[in-house]
């Protein structure tokens, strides 16, 4: 991006209430068949509409064609049995029933990628592309077959590795691995995290980025927040050794939350996706006050180098709440770049 202070999303966007059961999370569809095909497709349109509308500058399709940021692109792979679920507890916060794996695990076709070549030929703008991280991968399902988190993230990895390199090809400018479990499992994302997320995007030429954050506005998240104290430092426990990796952007949640800014130091040298909406409110931000947020973050990061978004997905918010803090997010952007260039 050539432009100053780029803004995206870090992820989904509400889906419209006659596509899915609003402000839901793992909503199940109202459509089915063909209907569901298309239906999921003017979803994408609208959702790009919104983005548009509101002066963002790297778009995304909202995750409008997938149930949930993990299971979906889980759902698609072979060895994973959706039918005999099992209780876990996700990030140690929530229990959910998830797929078990029963077998190796394959990528047997392509996941995202025609829908990832659809949004491609709606827009010249840039296009960002999220897809699970293998440590998050890990953490949402029953391990029947493996018996080891690192060697079931290896396998994780060979196969987002794969939807990565076509997805690239699709045309797709950044691809985004979302890991919110790098903000627990922090001896893990040390010993071999990293070193599977760098497995994923090898080979790849377009922008990489990796999405760490508190998770989406829902009870199970807000509740595990309200333990964590004045300061929200784990990302000290990570910074380092994702600074030290190839991944070339780091989206992190600032606004609203106790993270201590200057944390963003560690990654000094990255491109930082700086969030300045919050997710977890419906309370609308002024151009303002995200302009002020990001303000902060430029004692850390370089002007050229800080991307403005918002903490995580608005999947589980009212679709008029997500628009309001999309244009909050544009006009706030705009605001501070107006102040640079003067």
């Amino acid at each position: 991006m050539t432009k100053l202070l780029p803004t995206s999303t870090a992820g989904s966007l509400p889906k419209p209430v006659w596509l899915a059961e609003p402000e839901k999370l793992w909503s199940p569809w109202k459509l089915d068949g063909d209907e569901l095909a298309e239906g999921r497709r003017d979803a994408l349109r609208l959702s790009l509409a919104d983005q548009q509308r509101a002066g963002i500058d790297i778009v995304s399709d909202g995750e409008q064609t997938r149930q949930h940021f993990v299971t979906t692109f889980i759902e698609h792979l072979g060895g994973v049995d959706f039918v005999n679920r099992e209780t876990v507890r996700i990030r140690n916060r929530y229990d959910a029933s998830v797929p078990t794996v029963v077998g190796a695990v394959t990528r047997e076709k392509p996941v995202f990628v025609d829908d990832a070549r659809f949004l491609r030929a709606q827009t010249d703008q840039p296009i960002k592309w999220a897809l699970p991280g293998p440590m998050t991968m890990v953490d949402t399902l029953y391990d029947a077959h493996y018996g080891s988190r690192e060697k079931l993230a290896w396998e994780f990895a060979t196969a987002l590795n794969q939807e990565a390199r076509e997805l690239q090809d699709a045309g797709v400018d950044i691809i985004q691995f979302d890991e919110p479990s790098f903000n627990v499992f922090f001896d893990e994302v040390n010993d071999w995290g990293v070193a599977a997320l760098e497995r994923a995007i090898e080979g790849l030429t377009c922008e990489t980025a990796v999405h760490v954050c508190y998770g989406y506005g829902i009870k199970a998240n807000t509740d595990w927040k309200a333990t964590l104290g004045a300061e929200w430092r784990q990302y000290e426990a990570i910074f380092p050794k994702i600074q030290a990796s190839d991944i070339d952007i780091v989206s992190l949640e600032c606004h609203n939350s106790h993270v201590p800014i200057d944390l963003i130091e560690l990654i000094r040298g990255k491109k930082v996706m700086v969030g300045a909406i919050d997710v977890a409110s419906n309370t609308v931000e002024t151009p303002e006050e995200v302009a002020d947020t990001l303000r902060r973050a430029l004692q850390f990061v370089d002007a050229d180098k800080l991307y403005p978004s918002t903490n995580c997905g608005m999947a589980p918010l009212p679709r008029t709440v997500a628009r309001g803090k999309l244009a909050a997010l544009g006009a706030g952007a705009a605001l501070l770049r107006s102040e640079l260039s003067a």
